[in-house]
């Protein structure tokens, strides 16, 4: 059943990247994430009430209090940097760094989970990696839309995002996915607000357009649905598998973009994507 919630991560992760990059357009990319983060909040703390877990809120041991919000707060910076990121860049780039990040979490798990690596995956390893180079073009000269800092913002965005993938498998170990989902996403809208009030944006939130926000609404709600499917994958399932299904939301982000977004693939660019899904699906093996 994992494989199922797996999938169902990689489909809402996809067209999140996308309403958010249309939320974005003319908002704060640190004000978009706290704003979508109430939205995700929100629906996860209603399924956790749905899936009757909250009765295990007062039995929860300070260790996996303790790795969750870890995990919440890799999972703010990751969201900090990967929005930033996408407020610069284009879609089908930021993605494409985004999903080389199965590199470091399957060595990660490999470290703390002693997850076997096999010659399958150090292929699909391989494949992934050389996939992201072809797909990002950095020798050639960026567009008028796109900024040369999202590179570092997206990379930035991977390494917390591989550690929360990390500390979230601990943090939930020994609760209901759901509430743990819900307890992470509370820790990330402290931390995004934290950082809204910091940077002095919180004017900002008055001039947002109604068609941002709604798409901001719309990109939290597949957050949540995302989140909650990774997370049950996650629970029943080994990381090393359940990360690479999750990164096939590429092909939906990828696809997207260029019907949505008009952003343009190269020959170079879509041979890419197709060596990254290949490396990708070879990791399954």
């Amino acid at each position: 059943m994992w494989l199922a919630f797996a999938f169902g991560s990689a489909l809402f992760a996809g067209l999140t990247s996308i309403l958010a990059k249309i939320g974005i357009q003319h908002t704060d990319s640190n004000v978009a994430t706290a704003i979508r983060t109430v939205v995700v909040l929100i629906f996860s703390w209603l399924m956790a009430a749905i899936s009757g877990s909250l009765s295990e809120l007062s039995a929860i041991q300070p260790k996996t209090l303790i790795f969750l919000i870890l995990s919440g707060l890799s999972t703010g910076a990751s969201w900090l940097f990967y929005f930033k990121a996408l407020q610069k860049g284009n879609v089908n780039k930021v993605a494409a760094v985004d999903k080389s990040g199965i590199v470091l979490t399957i060595l990660l798990s490999f470290i703390f989970f002693h997850e076997e690596i096999t010659f399958g995956k150090l292929i699909g390893l391989a494949g992934i990696t050389l996939g992201t180079y072809l797909m990002l073009e950095l020798k050639k000269e960026v567009s008028k839309t796109e900024h040369s800092s999202w590179f570092l913002y997206a990379v930035l965005s991977v390494i917390f995002a591989s550690l929360t993938t990390i500390l979230g498998k601990i943090g939930i170990h020994d609760i209901e996915s759901n509430l743990g989902t819900a307890i992470r996403t509370s820790v990330v809208l402290v931390m995004a607000w934290i950082v809204v009030f910091v940077t002095k944006k919180q004017d900002s939130i008055h001039t947002i357009s109604r068609k941002e926000l709604f798409f901001l609404g719309l990109s939290g709600l597949a957050t949540g649905a995302s989140w909650l499917c990774y997370y049950k994958a996650l629970q029943d399932g080994q990381a090393s598998l359940v990360v690479p299904i999750d990164k096939l939301s590429i092909l939906v982000t990828v696809a997207f973009s260029v019907v949505v977004l008009h952003e343009k693939l190269s020959k170079k660019a879509v041979f890419g994507l197709g060596v990254l899904t290949i490396g990708t699906l070879l990791m399954l093996v």
